[in-house]
């Protein structure tokens, strides 16, 4: 569902809160990060519908790291680096601001092949 997106966010803000992270003590990570989150949840839930109903997000943190991945049991497995050439596209945003925070991001198929996760980690 399309309110899946705001969901991830807020439950982000708070993950990140908890931590010391957050948007009120103007982290220069917590905004871009929020971004990149919604556009890869806005990307499941456009694009994995029709063979995944769920998606699971999973987040951590360390001192000096965020993580984060969007899981869906959809067995397409997007090329993130490849979509800066396509300019436009959700998944260039989230490479182009993963790249800008010096952070890496990466696509993890399932063992069985049928789903995946992109993970993004970014630096504190």
């Amino acid at each position: 569902m399309p309110s899946a997106v705001r969901v991830a966010r807020e439950t982000a803000e708070l993950a990140l809160a908890e931590w010391g992270i957050s948007a009120a003590v103007r982290h220069p990570v917590t905004d871009p990060a929020l971004l990149i989150l919604s556009e890869l949840v806005t990307n499941s839930v456009r694009h994995t519908s029709a063979l995944s109903s769920q998606i699971t997000i999973m987040y951590a943190a360390s001192r000096d790291t965020f993580a984060f991945g969007v899981h869906d049991r959809h067995p397409y497995q997007p090329p993130l680096y490849g979509a800066m050439t396509g300019g436009g596209s959700g998944l260039a945003t989230v490479v182009q601001l993963t790249l800008e925070l010096a952070g890496t991001a990466g696509v993890r198929q399932d063992a069985d092949g049928g789903g995946k996760s992109i993970w993004v980690t970014l630096p504190l």
